[in-house]
């Protein structure tokens, strides 16, 4: 009988709401999705619409596979490389890091564009709303700057579509116009931000002025100037559609002086820069501490920092709070997902600021010493000292040294052989070990005690860093050809990681920024535009990555019975060579410079050119 009434008690209220309220029962509000009328008359709802978009970022740079993987500088562990052997196509575009995908982008787009147009009509504090338009603005200028950089010219759409619009369909705009729209909207952000205090991880005025700096940089370099481009790529050469890529006329020199002042902008706010001041190089110790502190953001460094994402909170699932275990050794249990290339280290200066050379016997011998500071700051190399083992580590290797090479145990004469446990035959775990011979140290907490794959960081993601606006400055000088400016601000970074001047001038001193700049900015997605943008990816991009194999033989006499490093008990052999074809097979292709449109994108879209090669 009770469970008779509990049953109908349910119905009994159901009927009298019915009853009562008729057509108000169906007219109620979802809790989890307010209308827009709500959201944008009231400034919390609309500043959480807005802080919504910074998700754009996802991890940043420091997702599992770094941008740096299609490019010279590294290879990633788990394959997906057929962008740079050239197997892509619009049906098959390859790996495309989320932030940069057309329909990602778009997305955020579209929601920049409803925040705008509902800010411009809020009800609720102008100040708010204004602070809000500006990260809008920002964000905007964002996105389509991330489709400009990897793509070329792109729809520039301002406002969102209805149910009643006549077409969603919409052609690209030339690349100049998607520099101007890009500009205006930084322009925008910058003056309704300007002299706001905003939170950590937020657009800023100085931000915007930031980013400015590195879309006009680009908009002056080679691969959009199409004389230029033309004149250096055949398939450039014969494209129909040259105005999407670049500017077909006009004044270089224009170009490359509005770069020149916007990077000079943001330096003469006299905000940010961390040591750049040293009278002369920092020692070796004092170097990598100056490194380290930066893309740690502490100590000081942070002042590097324009905008980053933060970590909050270290139980965070984001894959960027996870960076050390998706690049830590096998051998801490990590994966060594993107791994520093042999190309790579290999253009790491001497500490005397000389090229390292294969061909010196006294380097070839021992290649790790004596290196730009910045090598130990930011690669795990064999021999490296490192972090404590875990439990089932520790015991084959007390000392927290890395260990990439097959070395002999026991007595000369008589010793077994010993695979590293930082190898792919490692006692630990012998699936995810390097294939290069390195991994990655840069963006891992040193602090941290232990490494495995139960530690998350709460190291921040920086978006943009002081230093390469001032690499910006110096490169439009050198177009400009101010050398002497540009040297005094290329030395001033070379001090700070402790390396000598560079006294060069002309195509020499070029080559020597293009390298500091790449070793400076190393995993923090600059090289896959650089190299395209100077176009030197022939040269670079698509050189067959090189390995390092490394052999310990006991000397004679010498006996091990737990391996360690040590030149005293061990000759060590280096030895160079290309990765397996079956791994990679790298090769450039022009194509390359713009990769595809992704072919759902071509369908939908019939006013759409693709791009050349495709």
């Amino acid at each position: 009988m009770k469970k008779l009434i509990k049953n109908i008690l349910p119905i009994m209220a159901l009927s009298a709401m019915f009853g009562a309220c008729k057509k108000d029962f169906l007219n109620t509000l979802p809790l989890d999705k307010p209308p827009a009328s709500t959201v944008w008359a009231d400034p919390s709802l609309s500043e959480a619409f807005v802080t919504d978009i910074y998700n754009v970022y996802h991890d940043g740079l420091l997702n599992q596979e770094s941008m740096d993987c299609i490019t010279d500088n590294a290879l990633y562990n788990f394959g997906r490389a057929d962008i740079m052997e050239g197997n892509i196509s619009p049906s098959s575009t390859g790996w495309v890091n989320n932030t940069y995908e057309w329909g990602e982008m778009y997305s955020r787009i579209r929601a920049t564009n409803v925040a705008l147009e509902n800010l411009a009509v809020a009800t609720f504090d102008t100040a708010v709303a204004n602070r809000l338009k500006g990260e809008s603005y920002f964000l905007r200028a964002h996105c389509y700057n991330q489709l400009l950089r990897y793509y070329g010219g792109v729809p520039i759409i301002k406002s969102t579509y209805s149910l009643s619009s006549p077409d969603f369909t919409i052609a690209r705009n030339t690349y100049a116009e998607c520099v101007d729209a890009i500009v205006s909207d930084l322009d925008s952000a910058a003056f309704l931000l300007n002299g706001r205090s905003m939170g950590l991880g937020r657009a800023t005025s100085d931000a915007a002025m930031a980013l400015k700096s590195r879309v006009l940089l680009y908009a002056a370099s080679d691969l959009h100037d199409m004389p230029t481009a033309k004149a250096k790529s055949p398939l450039l050469a014969s494209y129909s559609n040259p105005e999407l890529l670049g500017y077909v006329s006009g004044d270089r020199v224009a170009r490359w002086t509005k770069a020149r002042d916007a990077a000079k902008a943001v330096i003469d706010l006299g905000t940010y820069g961390y040591k750049l001041d040293l009278p002369a190089p920092a020692t070796k110790d004092e170097a990598v501490a100056n490194y380290t502190d930066v893309y740690l953001s502490r100590n000081g460094g942070e002042k590097e920092s324009i905008l980053s994402k933060y970590y909050i909170n270290a139980s965070s699932d984001d894959w960027g709070a996870w960076y050390p275990r998706n690049n830590t050794t096998n051998g801490y249990h990590g994966w060594t997902s993107s791994e520093p290339t042999q190309n790579l280290v290999d253009n790491y200066e001497m500490m005397d600021g000389t090229r390292f050379d294969w061909n010196k016997p006294e380097q070839a011998a021992d290649p790790y010493v004596n290196r730009d500071p910045r090598f130990y700051a930011s690669i795990l190399y064999d021999g490296a000292k490192w972090k404590p083992r875990t439990t089932d580590g520790a015991g084959t290797d007390p000392y927290g040294e890395i260990q990439f090479g097959t070395y002999e145990v026991g007595t000369a004469g008589s010793a077994t052989t010993y695979f590293g446990l930082d190898t792919r035959n490692s006692s630990i775990e012998n699936w995810n070990g390097t294939r290069t011979g390195y991994s990655i140290r840069k963006f891992t907490n040193d602090n941290m005690a232990l490494v495995d794959m139960n530690n998350r960081q709460q190291v921040p993601s920086i978006q943009i860093r002081y230093t390469e606006v001032v690499f910006n400055y110096i490169e439009a000088l050198l177009e400009l050809g101010d050398e002497a400016t540009a040297t005094s601000w290329l030395n001033k970074i070379r001090f700070r990681a402790g390396m000598p001047a560079v006294t060069e001038t002309g195509a020499a001193l070029k080559a020597r920024y293009q390298n500091e700049r790449n070793i400076e900015m190393l995993f923090e997605e600059q090289r896959f535009y650089d190299a395209r943008r100077w176009m030197i990816a022939p040269q670079t991009l698509g050189q067959k990555v090189r390995i390092m194999t490394i052999t310990g033989k006991l000397k004679p006499g010498k006996t091990v019975t737990i391996y360690r490093y040590s030149k005293d008990n061990y000759d060590y052999t280096y030895r160079v060579q290309n990765i397996e074809s079956g791994v990679e097979n790298r090769a450039w292709d022009d194509k390359l410079y713009f990769p595809p449109i992704k072919l759902d994108e071509m369908n939908k879209n019939k006013q759409l050119i693709q791009n050349p090669g495709y």
